[in-house]
C-alpha cells in the first residue's frame, strides 16, 4: 500500500514535524550542543551522599535535597527499582535505605519498614551484589573479609596475561584499579546506626564452595589465595603496586575531574586518593569534588528542593543525533544553529592516544567522545554517528570539517575487532574468562562487538563510499551472522531487539543487502509482528532478562521511531508503517515534544539502565523526516 501525506485527518504531519523541529531547536545551548538529561536510579544519589560522608565533607542541605529526591521515587511496596515500571531492586533498595537513615529518618518509620521487609524477603543485605557491600564495608557494616580480594598487584600483570587491567572493559578497568586500592587498606569509619535490620541470618549463596574443576570453583579458591596473601604481602611488593596504582589513576582523571566521564570510577577514584593520604584540597581531589557538582541537576518541587546526580552526561551523542535529525527534517546544511552545533562537535575531536592504544599501539587518534570531557576514552559509536552528521553540514571550513572526518574514519576502521565487529570502547575486549572472577556480579565487565554499534559504523562507512572496503564486507558479515532466529538484533546499548534491529537493518540495506533479502524481510516480519495495537513500538527493558519481554512494552516515542527508521530503509510503505506515523503524530505534546517515562537507554544490560531525555526528541524526528520525505 502506497502512502501519501494526505491519509493524515487528526494533525497535519508537516505541522507536527514543523513542531518538533522548533522544539528541538530551543533545546540547543547558545555555544551549540544540545544535552539532555541522563536519568538513571537513586544508587548514584545514595553513593554521593555515602561519598561524601566517608571524605567528612556531607552537608545538612545537600543531605536534605538527596534524601527528599530518595523518597520520592520509592514505590508503593516500598522499592526502588532500577527503571521506570520495573521490579524493585534488592540492592538499590539497600543504597537506599542506608542513605535515608544517614538522612536522620528512624527505621521504624512507615517507608522504612516497607523498604527492609522487601529486603528481608529477598534474602537481606547478604545476598546483595560486590558493589553494595563494599559500601557497607567503609562503614564497618559488612566485613572486608567476605568481600572478593581483589590485589593492587594486578597492575603489573603483562597486557598478554590472562586478568590484566585491560582485559576489563574501559569504564570496569577504571573502576577496578582504584578498588584495588581501597580493598586493601580496608578502611572501616562507623556510623552511628547499624543495619541489623536488614540482616536475614542467612548464608550468601555465593559462600558455598562450587566444584574445584569449575570455573566458579577454580576463582573461589584463587579468592582464597589471595585473601591469604593479602595478610602477608610481599611488602616492598605490595608498596609498589599501591604506588602505581595511584599513578595509573592520576593519568587517567579528566578536565573536569572526572574518571571517564562515569560516576563509578569518579567516585571510587576519590575514595582511594583519599585513602592514600591525598588531602581535599590536593588538586586531584579538588577537581574531582568541584566535577561532581557539574553533574548535579537540582529542581523545585511541590515538597521542597531535591539534589539528584546524573551518572554521566552526553552531550556530544545527543549533540549528533540533534544535527542528524534537523537535517533529516529538512532543515538546511548551512543552517546557523547545525553551524553552530558542527563547530562544537569539531572542537570536541580526540587528538590524543588513550587506552584503546594498549591494543592499537599504530593506530593515529581520532574520533569522539561521549562526555564534555574524556579525551582517554573516545568511542566507536560516537565516533560514527558524529561523522554521519557532520559530513552533512555545510560548513565554511570545510577543509576542517573533512580532515576531522577522514581521522575518524581511519581510527574507527582500525578499532575494528578481528570477528569484524565493533565494540564501543576497545578492540578485542572480548576475553569472557574475566567475568568468572567472583567480584563480576554487577553489570557487563567487558566489551565485546555489538550489533549496534557495528551497524553504525557499517552506516558510516557506507555514507564515506566505503561500502565496497574490506573493513565495511567484514562489518556485514558480522552483523548477518548475528542476526537472531527470530529476525532481530540484540541491542547492546539501547532497549533491546527494537534498537538493534533499527540500527542494523538501515546499515544493511545501506551497503547493499537487497530489501528481499532474508535477513531484512525476517527484520521486517518481526518488526510487525511485535507493533503494538496502538500503532506504536516499545520494549520494557526486562527483555534483557525474561525472554518473555522482547519486543513487548509499552509504545514509546524512541522505540516507535527506531522501528519506523528501519522499516522505511527496508522500502516499506505500509499499514504498519503509516500506523506507525499516526501513533507519533497524535501522541505529540503541543509543545512539539513528546512524553517518554520509559527507560529505553542500557548502560549494562540485566543491571543499569538510562532513560535519555533527549531520546523522545531526535528519534521521532528524524523517522517523521524521513517518512516525509519518501512520500513527497
Amino acid at each position: 500500500m502506497t502512502l501519501t501525506a494526505t491519509d493524515y485527518t487528526s494533525r497535519s504531519m508537516q505541522g507536527a514535524l514543523d513542531a518538533a523541529v522548533e522544539f528541538l531547536r530551543s533545546q540547543q545551548d547558545p555555544r551549540g550542543w544540545w544535552k539532555g538529561e541522563l536519568e538513571t536510579n537513586v544508587t548514584m544519589d545514595a553513593e554521593d551522599l555515602l561519598l561524601r560522608e566517608f571524605l567528612g565533607i556531607r552537608e545538612k542541605q545537600e543531605t536534605e535535597e538527596a534524601a527528599r529526591w530518595i523518597r520520592s521515587q520509592q514505590r508503593a511496596d516500598g522499592t526502588w527499582a532500577n527503571f521506570r515500571g520495573g521490579p524493585g531492586d534488592l540492592s538499590t533498595t539497600i543504597e537506599a535505605w542506608v542513605a535515608l537513615r544517614l538522612a536522620g529518618d528512624p527505621p521504624d518509620a512507615e517507608h522504612m519498614q516497607r523498604a527492609q521487609k522487601f529486603v528481608l524477603a529477598w534474602g537481606g543485605v547478604e545476598s546483595s551484589r560486590v558493589f553494595t557491600r563494599i559500601w557497607l564495608a567503609l562503614f564497618g557494616l559488612w566485613s572486608w573479609d567476605e568481600l572478593p580480594d581483589m590485589p593492587p598487584e594486578m597492575v603489573f600483570l603483562p597486557r598478554w596475561f590472562p586478568l590484566n587491567v585491560y582485559d576489563w572493559a574501559c569504564w570496569a578497568r577504571q573502576t577496578v584499579v582504584p578498588l584495588t586500592v581501597v580493598a586493601t587498606l580496608r578502611p572501616s569509619r562507623p556510623l552511628p546506626f547499624g543495619i541489623d535490620e536488614l540482616r536475614s541470618g542467612n548464608q550468601r549463596s555465593g559462600g558455598r564452595r562450587a566444584r574445584m574443576w569449575s570455573w566458579t570453583g577454580a576463582f573461589q579458591r584463587l579468592d582464597a589465595v589471595l585473601h591469604r596473601y593479602s595478610r602477608h604481602p610481599v611488602r616492598p611488593l605490595r608498596k609498589l603496586a599501591m604506588r602505581r596504582a595511584a599513578e595509573w589513576v592520576l593519568a587517567r582523571q579528566e578536565a573536569d575531574g572526572s574518571w571517564g566521564g562515569i560516576q563509578p570510577p569518579w567516585v571510587y577514584s576519590l575514595l582511594a586518593l583519599s585513602l592514600l593520604g591525598y588531602p581535599l584540597d590536593h588538586p586531584a581531589v579538588k577537581a574531582g569534588l568541584a566535577g561532581l557538582d557539574g553533574f548535579l541537576i537540582r529542581e523545585r518541587t511541590p515538597e521542597g528542593w531535591v539534589r539528584r546526580l546524573e551518572a554521566c552526561q552526553s552531550p556530544v551523542w545527543d549533540t549528533c543525533l540533534a544535527v542528524t535529525a534537523l537535517l533529516d527534517a529538512g532543515v538546511f546544511p548551512d543552517d546557523p544553529g547545525v553551524v553552530r552545533a558542527a563547530n562544537w562537535m569539531l572542537g570536541e575531536e580526540i587528538r590524543v592516544p588513550g587506552d584503546w592504544a594498549v591494543r592499537r599501539p599504530h593506530l593515529a587518534p581520532g574520533g569522539w567522545a561521549f562526555e564534555f570531557d574524556n579525551d582517554g576514552y573516545p568511542d566507536i559509536d560516537d565516533t560514527a554517528e558524529v561523522v554521519l552528521a557532520l559530513r552533512r553540514v555545510a560548513h565554511p571550513e570545510s577543509v576542517r570539517l573533512r580532515a576531522a572526518v577522514d581521522r575518524a574514519v581511519d581510527w574507527t576502521i582500525g578499532m575494528q575487532s578481528r570477528d569484524g565487529g565493533w565494540g564501543a570502547f576497545d578492540a578485542d575486549n572480548s576475553r569472557e574468562l574475566i567475568t568468572k572472577l567472583p567480584f563480576c556480579d554487577f553489570g557487563a565487565v567487558i566489551d565485546p562487538p555489538s550489533a549496534d554499534v557495528t551497524a553504525h559504523v557499517v552506516e558510516m562507512l557506507v555514507a564515506e563510499g566505503l561500502a565496497g572496503s574490506p573493513s565495511c564486507r567484514r562489518g556485514v558479515a558480522w552483523l548477518l551472522a548475528a542476526q537472531e532466529d527470530d529476525g532481530s538484533w540484540f541491542g547492546r546499548w539501547g532497549a533491546n531487539h527494537v534498537y538493534g534491529t533499527g540500527g542494523v537493518v538501515p546499515a544493511l540495506v545501506g551497503a547493499g543487502v537487497p530489501e528481499s533479502s532474508p535477513a531484512i524481510r525476517a527484520a521486517v516480519r518481526w518488526l510487525e509482528l511485535h507493533q503494538n495495537p496502538d500503532g506504536g513500538w516499545g520494549e520494557d527493558i526486562r527483555s534483557y532478562t525474561d525472554p518473555a519481554w522482547v519486543g513487548r512494552g509499552a509504545s514509546t516515542a524512541s522505540q516507535t521511531a527506531w522501528a519506523l527508521l528501519a522499516l522505511l530503509a527496508a522500502g516499506e510503505r505500509t499499514v504498519a508503517v503509516e500506523r506507525g506515523v499516526r501513533w507519533l503524530v497524535d501522541t505529540q505534546l503541543d509543545d512539539g515534544s513528546w512524553d517518554e517515562p520509559e527507560f529505553t537507554g542500557t548502560g549494562f544490560p540485566g543491571a543499569f539502565y538510562i532513560n535519555y531525555h533527549l531520546y523522545r526528541m531526535v528519534f521521532p524526528v528524524s523517522a517523521l523526516g524521513r517518512y516525509m520525505g519518501a512520500v513527497r
